[in-house]
């Protein structure tokens, strides 16, 4: 199935938040800073983010005190400000840190027969925005797809942005309902595919990791969606669609400092690109993990902006 997608579509609520020119996010989370020697991005995305501020820079900081933040960052080089928010698990990005990719799947299984499309079962355990999107796009090519959301850990965009959150998620059958290893188990044996957005470790506390998920007769895709990549240190990081977006150099420069191009544009390019991708996987009847990165996403997506890149061919 061809789907369409108009980049004025895409782009009509990045005009309507404003988000082109700012050096703040349309969501004020995250923003757009200059270090001693290049650009970052710090998403205060969580309370926790926010007191975090003055054991990042190394500062009696308030975190609130945004003024007092970017005189510091100011003085400190980028690969101190990244370390450290590394460390601390930060939503942060060095401005066109990242490598360019698209989704790569890791193949577990080869010539396997999965479902037509409209008898796939997809279990989508994602949140916010990317994931969320690419189970739409399967649903809307006719899959049965299952959200399951726990209520102990809600999607947040369901209240900061419920028409959006309408949009990506009015049609799958909801399941609001706490998670529970054996239910979770349960649940992924009789999917066809998997969609996550959390990082390996978080879903192994959980029980969900490849190991597992992939002990079974019948194939499985499973989409799993990460700020940085699944594998080696970046799969510590945290990331969200703004700061992954610089991170992939989707930005601009006015006056020498960098701002923003649009909403979180590593989610809606990555959610594309990993519905792409596992159409293609299910089509070749190709079951393992799909590797999707916002960053890379958002920094594949800057190389073609900039004519260095061109589409990989299918793996």
């Amino acid at each position: 199935m061809t789907f369409v997608v108009s980049v004025d579509d895409l782009l009509r609520r990045d005009r309507t938040l404003g988000a082109f020119g700012q050096t703040i996010s349309p969501n004020g989370t995250c923003r757009l800073l200059a270090a001693a020697d290049g650009h970052i991005a710090i998403n205060f995305a969580r309370d926790d983010d926010v007191a975090a501020v003055a054991a990042w820079l190394d500062a009696d900081i308030d975190g609130g005190d945004f003024a007092a933040v970017a005189a510091r960052v100011a003085q400190l080089p980028v690969a101190m400000l990244r370390d450290r928010a590394v460390m601390l698990h930060l939503p942060f990005a060095v401005v066109g840190e990242s490598v360019p990719g698209l989704p790569h799947l890791m193949p577990k299984s080869h010539d396997e027969h999965f479902p037509t499309i409209t008898n796939l079962r997809v279990l989508d355990l994602s949140a916010l925005w990317a994931g969320p999107l690419c189970g739409a796009l399967l649903a809307a090519a006719g899959a049965q797809v299952v959200r399951w959301e726990n209520p102990h850990r809600p999607d947040s965009s369901a209240v900061s942005t419920p028409g959006h959150f309408r949009a990506l998620n009015g049609g799958k059958k909801m399941i609001d309902e706490p998670w529970g290893r054996d239910q979770l188990e349960r649940a992924i044996a009789s999917a066809d595919v998997l969609i996550t957005s959390g990082r390996p470790h978080a879903l192994q506390r959980l029980g969900i990791e490849p190991d597992r998920a992939f002990e079974r007769e019948m194939p499985l895709l499973w989409i799993a969606i990460t700020a940085h990549g699944w594998a080696g240190d970046a799969a510590m990081r945290v990331g969200f669609g703004d700061d992954c977006a610089a991170a992939g150099g989707l930005v601009d420069y006015q006056s020498g400092a960098a701002v923003f191009i649009g909403d979180a544009l590593a989610d809606p390019l990555t959610g594309l690109e990993a519905a792409r991708s596992a159409f293609e996987a299910l089509a070749a009847g190709r079951g393992g993990l799909l590797d999707c990165a916002l960053a890379r996403t958002a920094a594949w997506y800057a190389s073609r902006m900039k004519g260095d890149a061109c589409r990989p061919a299918t793996t």
